[in-house]
């Protein structure tokens, strides 16, 4: 039976209407069958207990959580059986807005001319109803704002062509990135905000992030004039006439949503794979070769800690610096990154902690500098370093050439991860937690910019 007094509230989690504020909704009572009530319990996810107990005239649940198949025809009265099936964990969002004083008024005077017994047309269209048309119109103008924030969006607002595209984001045609962000844009709606994302677990009912004010397209976009342009927070925070505290929590959600996305995707190449991708030239004198060996340290902010201080000096780059490795194979691709670590430690400690080795099969031959004393670390799982002779025959000579040029291809590999302008300064401490996050999709973006092209 629906209630009609004004201080009924809706018992289901996340729901906050009232007959106060919505006065235009009905209330029910659980229904006395124990099958049925058993039901209604389950489908709100609340247990009968200390903190919930049901009580006739005060435990209700308000009708935008039934729809109108569940009502009677014509009537607010539910039909036997009937469940609660719209909840805000099913993508079912409640109609929150407080109505104005003219709706209140006109809800008032809708049940006074339904008790007067006027024609239908007077009369208020049943709850469920309502319900359906508001879940429609919420669907069509979610479908709307995916199709105003396609990749046509960025294009038109910042990027008129191939070559603005490759400065703000590193794609090399906007036909690359329209194809990168169609993989992408689906999973865009689940992303939760940093900010929300620290508070859930605290919460006994986390609620989703709220709407937001700046279409998806543009956050990304934000976030590449932050990595890739290296635009101060402050400067991007003018552009986009927000404030730096939203930029900082944009680009962080972003960092953390990108790494997700970028770093399930499985870019160590086996065997066969490198020797298909592998240049004729290189199959001649190197058919083992799997996997090239190197690492690129980032300048980062002096740390107060004298302990940290000591941790991040660099003595080849007279600095304080982080470390990374990389893994690039024989045809130019990144195959694996590992985290950055702080500048102290050695090649052959990094190779070790980085979990390459775990990867590498027997009779595999990696590549590395003279400064990596590896081969200790590669002999243990069954692989070899590539090893140069001494003496040159006419033979070995090409093949030096050919060493030089897979030289210049990983020196390529870490200039276009570099060319993200945000390594051009000094990484401030304040990105310590994310900087692992940026710099392996810093990395990983190097796969999208096109094949690496050495000259014969």
């Amino acid at each position: 039976m629906a209630q009609s007094k004004n201080k009924s509230f809706c018992c289901v989690p996340q729901c906050s209407n009232s007959k106060q504020k919505q006065p235009y909704l009905h209330f029910h009572d659980f229904p006395k069958n124990q099958d049925v009530m058993a039901k209604w319990v389950t489908a709100i996810r609340r247990d009968e207990g200390i903190y919930f107990v049901i009580r006739k005239g005060s435990t209700l649940v308000c009708s935008q959580h039934f729809t109108a198949a569940d009502y009677n025809d014509g009537s607010a009265r539910l039909k036997a059986g009937a469940v609660p099936s719209r909840f805000s964990w099913n993508y079912f969002q409640t109609f929150r807005r407080k109505p104005s004083v003219y709706e209140r008024g006109t809800a008032v005077r809708q049940d006074e001319h339904r008790d007067a017994g006027e024609h239908d047309y007077a009369t208020y269209p049943p709850p469920g109803a309502l319900d359906e048309a508001l879940d429609y119109i919420a669907e069509l103008e979610a479908r709307l704002q995916v199709m105003s924030v396609g990749p046509q969006t960025i294009q038109s607002r910042f990027c008129f062509s191939d070559q603005t595209m490759r400065y703000y984001t590193r794609f090399p045609s906007q036909e690359v990135f329209r194809v990168f962000w169609e993989s992408i844009c689906p999973s865009t709606q689940y992303i939760v905000y940093w900010t929300r994302a620290q508070k859930i677990g605290q919460e006994a009912f986390p609620t989703p992030s709220p709407n937001r004010k700046i279409h998806v397209i543009d956050e990304f976009f934000m976030y590449c004039c932050r990595v890739v342009v290296g635009l101060k927070e402050q400067v991007i925070a003018d552009i986009f006439q927000t404030s730096t505290s939203t930029v900082s929590r944009v680009i962080i959600t972003w960092a953390n949503y990108l790494f997700l996305v970028l770093g399930s995707l499985p870019i160590w190449m086996s065997r066969q794979q490198v020797e298909l991708s592998m240049p004729a030239k290189y199959k001649l004198h190197n058919p083992k070769l799997r996997v090239i060996l190197d690492c690129t340290e980032v300048r980062c902010e002096s740390p107060a800690s004298l302990t940290l201080h000591s941790e991040t000096f660099s003595n080849y780059k007279s600095t304080q610096t982080f470390k990374g490795l990389l893994g690039i194979s024989p045809c130019g691709a990144v195959t694996f990154i590992s985290p950055l670590y702080t500048a102290s430690i050695s090649d052959k400690e990094l190779t070790k902690r980085s979990g390459i080795l775990n990867l590498l099969e027997s009779g595999d031959e990696v590549m590395a500098d003279k400064g990596f004393n590896i081969d200790e670390l590669l002999s243990s799982v069954g692989a070899s370093p590539f090893k140069r002779k001494a003496r040159f025959s006419e033979v070995d000579c090409d093949q030096t050439q050919d060493v030089a040029q897979l030289r210049i291809l990983v020196e390529t590999v870490l200039r276009r991860v570099k060319e993200n302008h945000i390594w051009d300064s000094v990484v401030p401490l304040s990105l310590s937690g994310s900087i692992n996050l940026i710099w392996h999709n810093c990395c990983s973006m190097v796969n999208y910019q096109g094949p690496m092209i050495l000259e014969e």
